[in-house]
């Protein structure tokens, strides 16, 4: 089972979406846990804040050190192995890779930022790993936390239905999932391809590989450079090449 505990000053945007589909099913079943913790509970002062104005000026607030390390310290007692986790832009992008990684792991522990950011002694002191979801600023962690926690999820044995899903992904061979067709076979005129009907499995693998590789040439040439292709993987990115000439 992988234990997932969420850090944040708003623990309530996380009930109804892990309440749903295969994250419930999984919780059901002890393949997961969730646990939300809110860092108000770990600040001091009366009024339980948990950010403060930035050294040295500036716009903004910052979010407070202490209230994050107290309650890391009191998780961390329950835990034997964990990973800590800060959701920030400034993070490795998070990809398919990341998630399996991760996916392995017996517990994970999320810290979601706030506000301009986090206090850099977070970073320094108390992070293991800093993960974005994209090029872009959100206000605050909460939504790629349940991203990457949905993301890794599915990796976790038995959680998904089918185990070979994960296999034939976008992104898990570097390279884009051809087309997916279902039922009827012939709707106002759009039809699915002949050879999805044919009963014939080995041109329909072909059909798939050609369509996966075109559509990555298409739309993410660069993940491409990330893979080396095989002789006959080579020959029809020649022909497909050949086709947008």
């Amino acid at each position: 089972m992988v234990k997932f505990d969420v850090l944040s000053i708003f623990p309530e945007m996380f009930t109804s979406p892990l309440n749903f589909s295969l994250l419930k099913k999984a919780q059901e079943k002890g393949l997961l846990s969730i646990s939300l913790h809110d860092i108000r509970s770990w600040a001091d002062d009366k009024h339980k804040m948990t950010d403060d104005a930035p050294y040295g000026g500036g716009c903004g607030m910052v979010m407070k050190v202490e209230p994050v390390e107290k309650a890391l310290n009191k998780i961390r007692n329950l835990q034997d192995d964990s990973v800590v986790v800060l959701m920030t832009p400034q993070g490795e992008v998070l990809n398919q890779k990341i998630a399996v990684e991760l996916s392995g792991k017996k517990s994970i522990i999320i810290i979601c930022g706030r506000y301009e950011g986090v206090d850099e002694r977070i970073r320094e002191h108390l992070v293991d790993r800093e993960i974005s979801i994209g090029d872009y600023i959100l206000t605050g962690g909460e939504l790629p936390a349940l991203i990457l926690i949905d993301a890794v999820s599915r990796f976790i044995p038995d959680v998904l239905g089918n185990p070979e899903s994960t296999q034939s992904e976008s992104f898990s061979a570097n390279i884009l999932e051809y087309p997916q067709y279902t039922r009827p076979a012939e709707y106002k005129n759009w039809g699915v391809p002949d050879v999805l009907l044919s009963g014939n499995h080995a041109e329909i693998e072909i059909w798939r590989k050609r369509k996966s590789l075109k559509r990555t040439y298409q739309r993410r040439p660069d993940l491409l450079e990330k893979i080396k292709l095989s002789d006959e993987d080579e020959k029809i990115m020649d022909e497909i090449k050949q086709e947008d000439i």
